[in-house]
C-alpha cells in the first residue's frame, strides 16, 4: 500500500490518486491540476525529483556528464510550475502539505550504482529545489513534509536501493528500484506527512 493510501486510511477520508509514475512538473500543471476536483480535505503534492532526474539523464544517455546549468533552469521550471499549481490547489480550501525531494545517495553524492558519473554540484542543486519548495509553501500557507530530512540514512547509504523488494529484512531500508519508497518507505512517506499536518 502506498503512501497516500495509508494516509487516507488513517484519517479516514476518501483517496483520488493523480499521481503518476514519472509524471515531472509540467505534467502536473498540464495534465493533473485540472483534475482536482470539488473541496478536498487534503491535497498532497511532491513534484520536481522527477524534473532533476531527467535532467541527470539525458547527457548520460549520450555519454556526457551532467549539465549543472541544465539542472539549475530545471530548478527554475519547477518554481514556476508550483506558482501555477500552489494557488489553484489552495482555492479549492484544502488543506496542502508540500513534500520536500529526498536524496537517494544519502548525502553523498555518489550515482555509480545506477552508472552514472559523479555529478559535481548535484547536492547544491537538489538543496536549491527544496529550498525553493519550502519558499513556496511558506508564501502560499502550505505545510511542509521534510522527506529529505526523514530519509537520509535510508537510501544507499543503507543497503541496495536498487533492488525489487517491497518489504525487505532491513527496514533501515527505505527505497528499492533505484528511488521508489518500499512499504518502509511509504509509511516514512505516511508518518512526515503527519507530522507536517501536526506542526
Amino acid at each position: 500500500m502506498g503512501a497516500a493510501s495509508l494516509l487516507a486510511d488513517d484519517l479516514g477520508i476518501d483517496l483520488t490518486m493523480l499521481a503518476r509514475d514519472g509524471a515531472t512538473s509540467d505534467d502536473v500543471v498540464r495534465y493533473q491540476l485540472d483534475k482536482v476536483e470539488g473541496r478536498p480535505a487534503l491535497i498532497t503534492l511532491t513534484m520536481g525529483g522527477n524534473d532533476l532526474l531527467t535532467t541527470l539523464f539525458a547527457p548520460a544517455k549520450v555519454g556526457l556528464p551532467p549539465d549543472l546549468d541544465a539542472a539549475h533552469r530545471t530548478v527554475a521550471q519547477v518554481a514556476t510550475n508550483y506558482a501555477i499549481a500552489l494557488p489553484a490547489l489552495t482555492a479549492t480550501g484544502a488543506r496542502v502539505v508540500l513534500s520536500t525531494v529526498y536524496d537517494p545517495t544519502d548525502g553523498t553524492g555518489d550515482l555509480s550504482w545506477v552508472g552514472l558519473p559523479a555529478w559535481e554540484g548535484g547536492l547544491e542543486v537538489l538543496a536549491a529545489l527544496n529550498a525553493m519548495i519550502r519558499d513556496a509553501a511558506a508564501r502560499h500557507g502550505a505545510a511542509v513534509a521534510d522527506l529529505h530530512a526523514a530519509f537520509l540514512g535510508h537510501g544507499a547509504e543503507a543497503g541496495d536501493v536498487t533492488g525489487a523488494e517491497p518489504r525487505p529484512d532491513n527496514r533501515d531500508l527505505w527505497l528499492c528500484g533505484h528511488i521508489e519508497p518500499n512499504a518502509w518507505g511509504a509509511g516514512a512517506v505516511r508518518d512526515t506527512w503527519r507530522a507536517a499536518l501536526r506542526g
